[in-house]
């Protein structure tokens, strides 16, 4: 439970107030808070389409990626990222979350309905290198356009 604990203050920090925010994730039904973007990371989301297959690319090349997160019918993956890529991103089909924007967050530790965590932080500030995360979204979708299905279409966890 330590590493969770960690991962709990790491995201908590980002937030307005990070004692209404351990409050929110106590408290709310859905196991949520939202945080703003931004500040420690930004997300870069993919469709789960493509967001699954590049994880498994991501996942074979990397002993733990940063966090990713997928939302409540698989349809997005969220992947964090070093704050300031979501203004430099020009990929297209893919959605950004950066300064001004809040995503919804699970807490770490626990099973939440709904969003959740494919790779739960563990409180050490990992994110995936964004150039790492292009190069895997290419070879992901290379094996989508060849027929395969990348690996991809579902997770433990």
């Amino acid at each position: 439970m330590t590493g969770a604990k960690t991962a709990v203050e790491w995201l908590a920090s980002v937030a307005p107030d990070p004692g209404a925010c351990r409050w929110e994730w106590e408290r709310n039904p859905l196991g949520v808070a939202l945080l703003p973007a931004g500040k420690a990371w930004d997300v870069l989301i993919l469709p789960g389409r493509l967001g699954y297959p590049t994880l498994d690319v991501l996942t074979r090349v990397l002993d733990r990626p940063g966090p990713v997160l997928v939302d409540f019918g698989d349809d997005r993956v969220g992947f964090f990222v070093a704050p300031g890529t979501a203004a430099r991103w020009v990929g297209t089909g893919i959605r950004t979350a950066g300064p001004g924007t809040w995503i919804v967050v699970p807490h770490p530790g626990r099973t939440a309905r709904g969003v959740r965590w494919l790779v739960p932080p563990d409180g050490s500030g990992t994110l995936t290198d964004p150039a790492l995360l292009e190069l895997a979204m290419h070879e992901a979708a290379a094996g989508l356009a060849g027929g395969g299905d990348g690996g991809g279409g579902g997770a433990d966890g």
